[in-house]
């Protein structure tokens, strides 16, 4: 793989965040990628979030599997730490570095061919187990490095650049993260900026595993007429459940809103995603409701994009195995092998 670095001069009034870092400082090589490949706006949302939270690049780990999709993690977050996993096997892998180490973020970047075919069981198991992470899927509905063949997510009755059209059934995997037990869900257009980078920013401060998948187009094999991929149609048939929006850390706050006005959504950390509610009836912290809604919308032909569903007191893995808080790699021999004595009180505690 060629690396291409980027210049290191940069403009000396260029914006810092309350680090002192810049947007540089979160970036990565220079992209490979097709010219307009919608995965470099998820790379380049990634980074803006990660700038607006002060977030220390050490303190990320960003894993990947194979494919477009996986190559990404290289062009963002450079300083940070990364590993490029076998094909379908990244989630496996997250969740070991995971149990060593629970001070990193965890950022797992993944495709559709990656996640929903060969990597599928390791995506529902990641997502079940409660892995505290963020989880992207760039999703464009074709295996891109392969000539642009359908994937499991591509839609029935979509059309290939080709001409041939797609028989089976897709995989919605935000459907199947909401119903394998993510606490937090959320979908969106690789075209729209301003919706995720909150989304990301919620994802990466939220307590448990939390998925996003974000509609890509392939510009090259999957962004023409009969595409449902494709720029225009995505488009045409996008329906946000919400605006979103990042607030400063503040105390939670419950309100009763009406339709039109805002709600303010405490995350777990203190900070706020602030939703502008558009229609009565939408719940985010309603997983059943919030499944129908996609399935509704999904046979009317509409994609819903946004924040929804959120778990108001997820927990992650950790908990769950209660497990101690100082990270596994950091314990000493004296710690991890107590000697007979250790072993006898363990077992008698069972008894």
């Amino acid at each position: 793989m060629t690396y291409i670095a980027k210049p290191k001069l940069r403009h000396p009034a260029i914006p810092k965040n309350k680090l002192g870092f810049t947007h540089r400082d979160y970036e990565g090589s220079v992209s490979t990628l097709c010219a307009g490949c919608g995965h470099d706006s998820i790379s380049s949302a990634i980074v803006q979030a990660c700038f607006e939270l002060a977030i220390e690049p050490h303190r990320v780990a960003k894993l990947s599997g194979i494919g477009c999709s996986s190559k990404t993690p290289d062009y963002f977050l450079g300083q940070s730490h990364g590993f490029n996993a076998v094909h379908g096997r990244m989630p496996s892998v997250l969740t070991g570095a995971n149990l060593a180490n629970r001070d990193l973020i965890y950022m797992g970047v993944s495709g559709d061919g990656d996640s929903a075919s060969i990597g599928l069981g390791q995506f529902v198991h990641c997502i079940r187990r409660g892995v505290n992470m963020v989880y992207i899927t760039e999703n464009n509905g074709v295996y891109g490095l392969t000539k642009g063949q359908f994937s499991a997510t591509a839609d029935k009755g979509s059309k290939s650049k080709a001409g041939g059209t797609n028989m089976d059934s897709p995989l919605d995997l935000v459907s199947m993260a909401l119903m394998v037990g993510a606490t937090l869900v959320g979908r969106s257009f690789s075209g729209d900026k301003t919706q995720m980078v909150p989304l990301i920013m919620a994802a990466i401060q939220h307590p448990g595993p939390a998925f996003i998948d974000i509609v890509s187009p392939c510009v090259a094999f999957n962004n023409h007429a009969g595409s449902t991929k494709a720029y225009e149609f995505v488009r045409a048939h996008n329906e946000a459940v919400n605006r979103l929006d990042i607030m400063e850390p503040r105390e939670a706050i419950t309100v009763e809103y009406a339709p039109g006005t805002t709600e303010e959504v405490a995350l777990h950390d203190g900070s706020v995603l602030k939703l502008a509610k558009l229609r009565e009836d939408y719940d985010p912290y309603d997983r059943i409701a919030a499944m129908t809604y996609l399935q509704s919308r999904a046979a009317a032909g509409e994609l819903v994009t946004g924040l929804i569903y959120m778990d108001r007191d997820a927990s992650d893995m950790h908990v769950n195995l209660n497990t101690v808080e100082q990270p596994l790699n950091r314990l000493s021999s004296a710690e991890l092998c107590p000697g007979s004595q250790g072993l006898e009180a363990f077992n008698a505690a069972h008894r």
